[in-house]
């Protein structure tokens, strides 16, 4: 099944990257599922406090 999520670039420091792999790599994600993973829990908890966002 091929993947239609698009592509986002996202440029952050060598050091932060390296910190992630770790983290990602401890939590048994690839960096990529980590930053999803982080994303989702930080948009419910944006949602808990001040309502649900549109989807576009």
């Amino acid at each position: 099944m091929k993947n239609y999520c698009p592509r986002f670039t996202l440029r952050i420091p060598q050091e932060m990257l390296n910190k992630l792999g770790c983290i990602a790599s401890n939590n048994g994600r690839t960096k990529n599922k980590e930053i999803e993973f982080l994303l989702k829990r930080h948009i419910a908890e944006y949602e808990r406090l001040y309502g649900p966002l549109k989807k576009d």
